[in-house]
């Protein structure tokens, strides 16, 4: 059953009254609901394309964390074909908020690495939630080299709220490992590129999607930090989250215009998670486009632009 925001409670309380309307036409089969039930449907979809028409930076940080949007492991179960996970960083152990492996992109050799937040309780305890500490960037490394070596592509799917900051991970130099692992993207001769399909948080995020291409669904956020976290440091009030949010411009729309990311993937009406099949459609249309669009070019070239293009990010602005 899908979970509505606070901010849909309109529409969830004309999707009860439809629900109602069918299991009273269930119990009685002389019951005609079939004119009252589209009525109902035509005007519960009207109020969803209005709210997410101007949905505000705040609401696009709840859309992006929603915990039926579909994540990473859905992402590689759909679109990779002959998927082989790969384990472990070979230095201290395996980081479960990062998966990755081999696999075919419709037919094309392809290493692919997701951050995984997990979907319930269990599975979100077993990826820590997609904060990664420094042995999940380093198998992102490890990873990375691999394709380096033989010459695929490597596809990276974001979805975290940041580097997790334990202690531990700060023992084992958290800091480090997430520069090497962009330095890592930077130094590729292989096409790289990112999709941010949830939350794309500081460095945890920016450590894998330094690519030729960052490509971003439409209800997803990107930024410095979490609202909460800017509001804590520059107002000590977690409160004004909402006003944060508004002023790191964290939506796809502000970073299109300021070409921190390169392109804009449609979401279904009222976001990824009520439609994941299509969501997912549309994303692996993209990085087809994407791919295509970047075969047959040098390792140097594709460096190249890929240095070029964060040098250029905000100039002339």
């Amino acid at each position: 059953m899908l979970e509505f925001l606070d901010f849909e409670a309109p529409v969830a309380d004309l999707e009860g009254k439809i629900a109602e309307l069918r299991a009273m036409a269930q119990g009685d089969a002389k019951v005609n609901i079939a004119d009252e039930v589209k009525s109902l449907e035509k005007k519960a979809n009207k109020i969803l394309a209005d709210l997410y028409q101007s949905l505000t930076p705040w609401q696009k940080a709840q859309v992006a964390r929603h915990r039926q949007r579909p994540h990473a492991l859905q992402y590689i179960e759909t679109l990779i074909t002959d998927y082989v996970p790969l384990a472990g960083d070979r230095k201290f152990a395996e980081d479960e908020a990062v998966v990755g492996g081999l696999g075919r992109f419709e037919g094309q050799p392809v290493v692919v690495i997701g951050q995984e937040k997990g979907s319930d309780t269990a599975s979100r305890l077993k990826h820590n939630f997609g904060m990664a500490k420094p042995e999940g960037y380093r198998k992102a490394v490890r990873l990375m080299e691999m394709a380096n070596r033989f010459g695929l592509p490597v596809l990276t799917f974001v979805d975290t709220s940041g580097a997790y900051p334990g202690v531990d991970a700060e023992e084992r130099g958290q800091a480090e490992a997430i520069a090497r692992s962009t330095d890592c993207c930077l130094s590729l001769g292989v096409p790289l590129i990112s999709v941010i399909i949830g939350e794309g948080g500081s460095g945890g995020a920016i450590a894998i999607a330094t690519a030729n291409t960052v490509l971003m669904l439409e209800h997803s956020i990107y930024s410095v930090i979490s609202p909460e976290g800017a509001a804590s440091i520059l107002w000590r009030d977690p409160a004004r989250a909402k006003d944060a949010a508004v002023a790191l411009k964290i939506t796809a729309q502000d970073l299109k215009k300021f070409g921190v990311i390169d392109e804009i993937i449609p979401e279904p009406l009222g976001g990824a998670q009520r439609k994941p099949e299509q969501a997912m459609q549309s994303t692996a249309e993209a990085i087809a486009r994407t791919l295509r669009a970047y075969s047959g070019l040098s390792a140097d070239l594709l460096r190249t632009q890929r240095r070029e293009k964060f040098l250029n990010i905000g100039r002339g602005l």
